[in-house]
């Protein structure tokens, strides 16, 4: 494995640990002495996307980790879900077996997640991926997502404190003179 720091191939290894993504080596260099994490993960078959245009190229998890990234953006989710989210897609992908894949797969299957995942970064995906052509496009998928199954807002804060029936208003009131 070559250093990170200054490029040399001469590294030992420290530990080891097995996780769902792989194997994690932590590793130091003989030469400058920098440690680093390394991710060894099983390479499978090489798949290939369809484009829209009827193009093939080769699958590319960083560009499908991208775009779920751009989703999520200032959102409340850790980095660590989005590298799930996309290794979820990744395996299902590889489960269903097939040399050739459709963008349109790739592109439900991450809204799919997304939308149980966060609801604001479903619809900023939707709305690249199926290319809204105005507002009224926009509004059936926020609709959709409304309406659609796992809609319930369990886990989700209330933005608003539920209001009040009946009885006096809440907090101070002024005397007038």
């Amino acid at each position: 494995m070559r250093c990170g720091h200054c490029g040399n191939d001469d590294t030992k290894v420290l530990d080891t640990r097995h996780s769902d993504q792989g194997v994690r080596r932590r590793r130091e260099c003989k030469r400058c002495g920098a440690r680093f994490s390394t991710l060894e993960r099983l390479l499978t078959t090489t798949m290939s996307v369809v484009k829209r245009d009827g193009r093939t190229e080769e699958f590319s998890r960083e560009k499908l980790m991208a775009a779920i990234r751009t989703a999520c953006a200032k959102r409340p989710i850790v980095a660590g879900a989005i590298e799930k989210l996309v290794d979820d897609i990744e395996d299902e992908l590889q489960r269903r077996g097939r040399a050739e894949v459709s963008t349109t797969l790739i592109g439900e299957l991450a809204m799919d997640r997304l939308s149980k995942a966060d609801r604001v970064a479903y619809i900023r995906f939707a709305s690249v991926y199926r290319d809204f052509a105005d507002e009224d496009d926009f509004q059936r998928a926020v609709d959709g997502l409304r309406d659609g199954p796992g809609s319930s807002s369990a886990g989700q804060m209330a933005l608003l404190p539920p209001e009040r029936s009946g009885g006096r208003p809440r907090g101070r009131t002024r005397k007038r003179a």
